[in-house]
């Protein structure tokens, strides 16, 4: 590890000008280093190499990344370029490019929320419903898990048998820790699947081998639901569970900063777009005006 961090500075004094094998993979060493998530690392990298494939060998200028933003921007909405530049961005400036980092478009948040994409309550009763149903019935108390507590579906190894038993957990997540409190209600529950899984200490939903579930583990069983709750499977992924968590927390405490202390932001601004208000609702605010 010291050898990585030494040569991670030497890197920095003298820049590596073009996009080399052996630098993605230090990359990747410093990414682990950083204790970013599996998600993030894999993320980046797949940006890293998207990089190098546009610039064919050339060295790394700030030209050419201006010109691979304005190619970005032809295909893909802002955000989501934003989240590109962002892991190139790290990748020039661990190389040593600070000077090749390029801005962030410019994004005005949207009023109100795209329907199509968010996921509606009721539709969340389906799925409960539905996998209630199921032989295993584990994705049912996943389900209680991720939205109950509005944490992030790598978190969810920090809902373990000790943390059932005491209330609440501390989740440890990119250098920050914050306290999620567990309901009664919800507390009932997982002691249900605790007891019929007999399951003592740790993550209490684990993989056979006993490694706790993963991302793609939960989207999988969570879109193999869709069909018979009769929900469209482009809504159903557990990023939306949490934001459902928190349109309907913030209907009851209408306290964003607070909001943003239990989903672990560090930009209200980001619980914000959580929040924001269906286009129905917005009409019928409209509507109360009596403009017309």
């Amino acid at each position: 590890m010291e050898e990585l961090i030494k040569g991670t500075d030497e890197m920095k004094i003298t820049a590596e000008k073009k996009v080399t094998e052996q630098m993605t993979v230090n990359f990747l060493k410093y990414l682990q280093q950083e204790e970013k998530s599996a998600a993030t690392i894999e993320k980046y990298m797949r940006e890293v190499k998207n990089l190098a494939y546009f610039l064919q060998g050339e060295d790394i200028q700030k030209e050419k990344i201006i010109e691979y933003r304005e190619k970005l921007q032809q295909e893909y909405q802002a955000r989501t370029v934003n989240g590109k530049l962002s892991a190139i961005n790290s990748y020039l400036e661990f190389s040593g490019n600070e000077k090749s980092r390029v801005r962030y478009l410019k994004v005005q948040h949207n009023a109100f929320i795209d329907e199509a994409r968010e996921l509606e309550e009721k539709e969340y009763q389906r799925l409960l419903l539905t996998a209630k149903k199921k032989r295993n019935g584990r994705m049912y108390y996943v389900l209680l898990a991720l939205s109950a507590t509005g944490i992030r579906v790598s978190e969810l190894r920090y809902i373990t048998a000790e943390a059932v038993n005491f209330g609440q957990s501390e989740i440890s997540l990119k250098g920050k820790n914050r306290t999620i409190l567990l309901s009664k209600e919800l507390r009932k529950k997982l002691k249900e699947y605790m007891k019929k899984h007999h399951i003592e200490t740790g993550p209490i939903f684990t993989t056979r081998n006993g490694k706790p579930l993963d991302r793609s583990n939960i989207c999988h069983e969570m879109k193999k639901l869709c069909e018979e709750a009769h929900v469209d499977a482009s809504k159903v992924f557990p990023h939306n569970l949490r934001h459902l968590f928190a349109r309907k927390y913030y209907e009851i405490d209408n306290n964003l900063p607070h909001l943003a202390d239990i989903l672990g932001h560090s930009s209200i601004e980001t619980t914000r777009i959580y929040v924001a208000a269906s286009a129905r609702e917005y009409e019928k605010v409209l509507e109360k005006m009596r403009f017309i």
